[in-house]
């Protein structure tokens, strides 16, 4: 069987910067053994694959080790592909997912604007061994949602932070946010999940699912700027609506083929 793939880099208006995703269109859903050996095989944070139905696309994310409840970049990547690559020709795309309910994304100008659920983080308890892992920095407040939640004084602390990835992969989560004010936005963060085969992800929707209601709250204000500070970097334009967030960014073609399953 011969197979579209597409990949695009999210979050970013530079190849190879922010968060690539590979694309997968199907008609049908493939098994799902099938689904994530792509996923292992492409080796990228993310693969997407979407079915159309009525209200719009059926959309899943797996991750090189597993099936993700919510993938941010690759939804953005998935709207891109739409958009720019198979002729949807409408300004709004609704993605109906298994765990997270409908994500709209809308075409905004040069940028796509996704609407998803907010999940405010919650007080926690800090986990023995997360400070040695993340390199012995020790956070100013430490929360969680599905994954643990970290905050921290500065930028340069998450900056130039270098966590070794074998200790985390040992902590009970999916994945572990860290962040702190920004110099020049309103807030940066980077996100590790080593043990769902991300070592670090360059740009994390989902981790801003919990981002936004934090510093929104914080700093008093609905509408922010972010920076996720990988190497990679990615830039989002944030708005928290009620229990809904916006983040808003743009994405880049990269590859465009087939595979062979």
């Amino acid at each position: 069987m011969i197979l579209p793939i597409y990949q695009a880099d999210a979050f970013t208006d530079k190849l190879f910067g922010g968060n690539p995703a590979a694309i997968c269109p199907l008609d049908e859903w493939l098994p799902d053994e099938v689904m994530q050996n792509i996923a292992m095989e492409n080796n990228l944070a993310e693969t997407a694959f979407f079915v159309k139905n009525e209200n719009g696309y059926l959309l899943r994310w797996f991750t090189p080790e597993l099936e993700i409840d919510l993938c941010g970049h690759a939804t953005l990547a998935s709207a891109h592909i739409l958009f720019t690559e198979l002729g949807y020709t409408g300004d709004t795309i609704h993605f109906d997912t298994m765990k997270a309910g409908t994500l709209v994304v809308k075409r905004d100008g040069d940028k796509y604007s996704m609407d998803f659920p907010s999940r405010p983080p919650f007080a926690a308890d800090l986990p023995e061994g997360l400070v040695a892992a993340l390199g012995g920095a020790k956070p100013k407040e430490v929360l969680r949602s599905r994954d643990y939640f970290l905050v921290y004084e500065n930028e340069d602390e998450i900056q130039n932070m270098k966590p070794e990835h074998s200790l985390l992969a040992k902590i009970n989560t999916l994945g572990v946010i860290v962040t702190a004010p920004g110099k020049n936005v309103d807030f940066v963060s980077r996100f590790f999940a080593p043990a769902a085969g991300v070592p670090e992800d360059p740009v994390t929707g989902s981790a801003h699912c919990n981002l936004i209601p934090y510093w929104g709250s914080k700093l008093g204000k609905d509408v922010l700027h972010a920076y996720q500070i990988s190497p990679r970097k990615g830039e989002l334009w944030c708005e928290l609506k009620g229990d809904r967030v916006i983040m808003a960014g743009k994405a880049v073609t990269y590859l465009r083929g087939s595979i062979e399953v």
